[in-house]
């Protein structure tokens, strides 16, 4: 039976057949592929390129100026829009794919869907080596975008024109994998993207892609009730899963009901709004008093859409009780068999409804309840202060945080990635919508902050994308600015100058290393070190050459009011305020297991081992 064809070059039919690609959860459809971030060279502009031209219905195309930039920007435009829906990136072979590199690792390490489509050199060979091909002696089928096989969650080189059909639904079906879902890598050779081949009409059918709500299974579930009904001092730490699976208000239901506390990761930071009676704030190194002060007391944790960072459990060193025992909820069965403990392997929602079904009249004593409402009061009081410290000449960081998170509406979205910012807005920030916090902490990459914003921006065009970033990672990637300006996409972003790495230079300092390397300065002519002056750079300027409105402000009212008219302007607008460096914000009071020298002729470092071995004494190799 002749069921038709259609023929296409494999880019045309690559490009038609994302475009059927719709996810469904709960009853609401979507598209998967909403459009392709570009930039193009020789070895995708006659094949991807061509494509995007001659079917703009398919897929809308975006122009990016970083290759880096545009992946972060399709995985920020992914974690918004909660999985669910992400954004395709072409690059030319080469240098062009290899740029991508750095954000295929990002997403797969925050379990991300991102589709990238690099170009390659010619399945044919019949030219090589051609223009930036890597040779090798020793296999003649590898090319650079093999370095994409250990940081995807699928990798596949479509070698001929009928492979894309069997390569294609893989792709998605894992971008689609809530449990499996990262970078998600197609290589395709320049030559076969433009070769024509008559593709079945079945290719091109619409396909919703069902995303399940797995429930546990009866026995995991029964043994995480048993360790439930026996706790005394119980915790939850709540991660990023729990806001992927759209569980905040069961967490919030449950926990209300029964008191259990309730921590919260870099990712799940939203999990609760500031000023819910379970929350007690941020845990781990960058976490709370509050927060810290229960984990290392806690006899029961329960981890619900958590990998459990090194940050989290600050090396494995924060929950100290002999007996402690963990219940681990996780949609992902490799992160829910971390630690020692009960694996449970379930969506969060599934999960928390099924605890609070199965747990009707249970609470935590009225005790424990009143000791965590007590703790995350006084940290409260302390995040007040640090807001209002009032620092001069320079304000500190932390006013500035606290200035933006009193001005910016409750569906506002603060966007961060790298440097002392993160951890001062884990500690601090007080967020009131679960997709309101926006900080990539995983990867922690250097430029994601901006770019990263107007993914944001993109999949959530109704609110403020206010993007704060330090002069660090600015000069690492500003670009998508300029993107942000072509396309009409408002960001407002808060640009925050302490000229040079203000989280690593206070790392560098504790660690006895003197904050080598630190600090934007001239080389000084009589130490031969970079400890002279200050260097002559004007950030400002460059974000608008870049096409961006300025506002600059020396002062902490001056950064008020500039920052109101950026959330009441109409484009993308940089406020550029500095910051003494010197001022850190409140101590989380856990540690970060970063080895030190263990010979060292300085007396810092010497000081700095001493009190290295001391912390390392409480770290459990398995908890």
């Amino acid at each position: 039976m002749n069921r038709g064809t259609r023929r296409l070059t494999t880019a045309q039919a690559l490009v038609a057949f994302l475009a059927r690609q719709y996810t469904e959860r709960d009853g609401v459809r979507q598209r998967l592929i909403e459009g392709c971030f570009g930039i193009f060279g020789h070895g995708n502009v006659a094949g991807i390129g061509q494509a995007l031209l001659q079917q703009p219905d398919d897929l809308t195309y975006y122009q990016a100026r970083n290759e880096q930039a545009m992946v972060h920007a399709a995985v920020a435009y992914a974690r918004t829009r909660r999985r669910l829906s992400t954004l395709a990136c072409t690059a030319s072979v080469g240098p062009g794919a290899t740029n991508m590199v750095t954000g295929a690792a990002l997403a797969t390490v925050n379990r991300l869907p991102v589709l990238l489509l690099p170009g390659d050199t010619f399945a044919t060979r019949v030219a090589s080596p051609v223009l930036q091909e890597l040779e090798l002696p020793y296999a003649a089928d590898i090319s650079v975008n093999d370095v994409f096989r250990p940081v995807s969650r699928f990798f596949d080189r479509v070698w001929r024109p009928e492979q894309l059909l069997s390569s294609a639904v893989q792709a998605i079906r894992v971008l689609t994998d809530q449990a499996e879902t990262g970078a998600v890598t197609l290589a395709l050779p320049q030559d076969v993207q433009a070769e024509a081949w008559d593709f079945p009409e079945e290719f091109f059918a619409e396909r919703i892609w069902h995303i399940r709500r797995p429930v546990p299974d009866d026995e995991s579930l029964a043994a995480a009730l048993r360790l439930l009904r026996d706790a005394r001092r119980p915790l939850v730490v709540a991660g990023g899963g729990v806001v992927h699976a759209d569980a905040t208000e069961s967490l919030a239901r449950f926990t209300a009901r029964t008191g259990i506390p309730v921590a919260v990761t870099q990712a799940g930071k939203a999990a609760l709004p500031h000023g819910h009676p379970a929350l007690v704030g941020a845990i781990g190194h960058t976490g709370t008093v509050a927060a810290n002060t229960l984990a290392r007391e806690a006899d029961v944790v329960i981890g619900i859409g958590t990998r459990w960072q090194d940050f989290t459990t600050a090396s494995r060193t924060l929950f100290a009780d002999p007996g402690v025992r963990f219940v681990n909820i996780n949609i992902a069965a490799f992160d829910a068999a971390k630690q020692a403990g009960v694996s449970v392997v379930a969506d969060a929602r599934a999960a928390l409804d099924a605890l609070d079904r199965e747990l009707p009249d249970w609470q935590v004593e009225s005790a424990y309840r009143s000791r965590a409402s007590m703790l995350a009061r006084d940290w409260d009081a302390v995040t007040q202060a640090a807001f209002d410290a009032a620092h001069a000449p320079l304000p500190s960081q932390s006013e500035i945080v606290g200035a933006a998170n009193e001005l910016m509406a409750d569906r506002d979205v603060v966007i961060c990635a790298a440097g002392s910012l993160p951890g001062d807005l884990h500690k601090l920030w007080r967020p009131a919508d679960p997709l309101g916090y926006h900080v990539e902490y995983g990867f922690s990459c250097m430029g994601y902050e901006i770019a990263g914003g107007l993914g944001v921006k993109m999949a959530a065009p109704d609110r403020e994308a206010v993007v704060m970033v330090g002069d660090g990672s600015y000069l690492m990637m500003a670009q998508e600015i300029a993107t942000a300006v072509a396309e009409g996409i408002k960001l407002v972003v808060v640009l925050v100058e302490n000229h040079g790495y203000a989280s690593i230079g206070a790392l560098s300092e504790s660690l006895g290393s003197a904050r080598f390397g630190t600090n934007y300065r001239y080389r000084n002519a009589d130490s031969g070190q970079l400890d002279g002056g200050l260097l002559p750079v004007d950030l400002a300027a460059n974000a608008a050459s870049l096409g961006a409105q300025v506002l600059r402000a020396g002062t902490l009212a001056e950064f008020r009011t500039a920052f109101a008219a950026a959330l009441a302007a109409d484009r993308t607008t940089v406020v550029h305020v500095e910051t003494d460096p010197t001022v850190p914000s409140p101590s989380s009071d856990a540690w970060w297991d970063v080895p030190v020298a263990e010979v060292s002729e300085l007396p810092a470092t010497q000081t700095a081992r001493t009190a290295y071995i001391t912390r390392k004494s409480a770290q459990r190799p398995l908890v």
